[in-house]
């Protein structure tokens, strides 16, 4: 299915009785890339863990496209186009790669495995390695690769590089860029490593205990030592 937009209005969301997102709002166009920063434990991961229908919502609503979401369970979101490889990279251990990969097809002939292959040769070479095989780096791959598969309208990708070694992060990035060009889909990544977050988007937006601090270009927060200092906490951006 095409990229869609994603609408966010006045959300606020957590766990239980522990509200940890408090009246956000943001739209990402059809096909934009926007960067979702801020320090550890500002809620990056639980914005994106409630776009996924996987947390407690209190208030607002969540669209893609014209389709109001916001009541829908996890497995609905997903079918309506909403894609999320979490932090946790959600492998199957006791599966081969290509196996990992057949759960990501929904559908789909056989031979769009190759799709998955092309994006990352390392999976073809390890195609027959068990999950528990793999490196970190390369279950990141499998996990991103067997989202990728389905088609996702919109793409979450929470902190997709961290722990790995900077050779595979410069991969996956490479091929989250590629993936971008084709406009095929709307992209939302979470990510500690600032400048490679820039580099990759076209929009940003920062949180500060649940609320959005900052929203605005790139350029325009590599030019705002202030916010970079103070939301962000580094000294500066190259």
């Amino acid at each position: 299915m095409p990229a869609t937009q994603l609408e966010v209005k006045n959300l606020s969301a957590g766990y239980g009785a522990t509200r940890v997102l408090e009246g956000v709002s943001f739209s990402v166009s059809a096909g934009a890339r926007l960067a979702v920063l801020g320090r550890n434990g500002m809620g990056k991961t639980t914005l994106l863990a409630t776009l996924a229908g996987q947390t407690k919502r209190y208030e607002g609503s969540i669209s893609l496209g014209t389709t109001d979401v916001t009541s829908m369970p996890s497995a609905a979101r997903a079918h309506k186009g909403l894609g999320y490889v979490p932090q946790a990279r959600c492998i199957f251990p006791t599966l081969t790669v290509e196996e990992n990969l057949f759960v990501g097809l929904k559908g789909r002939p056989k031979n769009s495995l190759e799709e998955a292959y092309g994006m990352f040769p390392r999976l073809k070479e390890r195609r027959s390695n068990l999950g528990s095989q793999l490196s970190g780096g390369e279950q990141q791959m499998l996990s991103t690769a067997r989202t990728i598969l389905g088609r996702p309208s919109v793409l979450l990708l929470d902190e997709p590089l961290e722990g790995l070694a900077p050779v595979i992060c410069e991969e996956l990035m490479a091929a989250f860029a590629e993936l971008a060009k084709t406009g095929d889909m709307t992209i939302l990544l979470v990510e500690q490593r600032i400048q490679s977050a820039l580099d990759f988007a076209d929009r940003v937006i920062i949180l500060e205990r649940g609320r959005l601090a900052w929203t605005g270009t790139p350029k325009a927060l590599s030019d705002d030592h202030d916010a970079v200092e103070r939301l962000l906490g580094v000294g500066g951006l190259h």
